[in-house]
């Protein structure tokens, strides 16, 4: 099809929240690819992707170092699907946190076998970077961002500090640090009207400077892998512009865990330069709620079952406005 602005679209990768168990089955059972997928990513880490996946072996499929790759393995199954069925390259490509691995694989930058081996890895090195129970995680719904950024400084003191980590969508922001801090900054939240503030079930402080030894043991690992020039524009978690060259795709996989995920200015500047929809390239549709609280004009459509993926294919090619 030929190019122009209206037929713009974007692949759009979740991250860690969107992981179910049983995810994919349909597609696992019918499809060989999927399951073709799902097997070079066993070869690649050790153990059986679609056991863990199906059976969720002493809840490991919530364990970040497994989560990690199971939905990188997940989001490129489906990439693999759409081009098997046809379905047109997309013009941009964005991911949420982990998710920006995967754009990355679907831009030809990072070969998969070596992006399931380094996010399994991120999600070790991120785990073990805070002991458990000094961090925490928390959801405050309600608040405009300038306040929240206000709270977590009366929130932080020297010893114990509290950072916003994903901004995810008007309203609707993630915090992370010291536990302290985040209890602090979660009774400061109600007091000003937070509709929710609520911890998550995440111990890793992540997207903070809590995170700067695991940064640095990505920015070593990182050295030793390959990776090419990006086949279009996936834009940067940290930096919420496009990377367009290796070194800075380097540096952006490293600062993307010490900063914050600035997802929503990241969808407002890919609408800005003309991509009108997206496509989520995973399991669930976390990433379509978000973005459609973003820009209400962006269109975000889901790919995880057969039908929908058909769906989809037939509205980015054309099929619909």
């Amino acid at each position: 099809m030929s190019e122009n602005n209206s037929a713009m679209f974007a692949f759009l990768f979740p991250g860690q929240g969107s992981q179910s168990v049983g995810m994919l089955a349909e597609l696992l059972a019918a499809e060989a690819v999927v399951r073709q997928t799902f097997d070079e990513a066993s070869d690649a880490l050790g153990y059986d992707m679609q056991a863990l996946v199906a059976d969720n072996p002493d809840e490991q499929l919530n364990q970040t170092e497994f989560t990690q790759p199971a939905l990188l393995t997940a989001s490129t199954a489906l990439l693999r699907l759409w081009q098997q069925r046809g379905g047109p390259q997309a013009s941009h490509a964005a991911g949420h946190s982990l998710g920006e691995y995967s754009a990355l694989v679907a831009a030809g930058s990072l070969q998969f076998a070596d992006a399931v081996q380094l996010v399994a890895y991120r999600g070790r090195v991120m785990s073990e970077a805070v002991p458990e129970g000094v961090g925490l995680m928390a959801a405050i719904l309600g608040l405009e961002d300038a306040l929240l950024e206000s709270l977590c400084d009366d929130a932080s003191d020297a010893a114990e500090k509290v950072w916003a980590a994903n901004y995810n969508c008007p309203g609707q922001l993630v915090v992370a640090g010291h536990i302290g801090a985040v209890e602090r900054l979660i009774d400061l939240a109600k007091q000003a009207g937070a509709k929710r503030a609520l911890p998550l079930q995440v111990s890793a402080p992540s997207h903070t400077p809590l995170m700067q030894a695991a940064a640095d043991l990505m920015r070593t690992r990182l050295a030793d892998i390959d990776i090419s020039q990006p086949s279009i524009p996936v834009w940067s978690n940290a930096l919420a512009t496009p990377l367009s060259d290796t070194a800075a795709i380097r540096d952006a996989l490293v600062s993307q865990l010490v900063s914050p995920v600035r997802w929503s200015e990241t969808i407002r500047k890919m609408h800005a330069v003309g991509v009108a929809s997206g496509v989520e390239m995973g399991p669930g549709k976390v990433v379509s709620g978000i973005v459609r609280r973003v820009e209400r004009a962006m269109t975000v459509y889901a790919t995880d079952a057969s039908s929908a993926m058909d769906k989809a294919i037939e509205a980015v090619s054309g099929g619909e406005s």
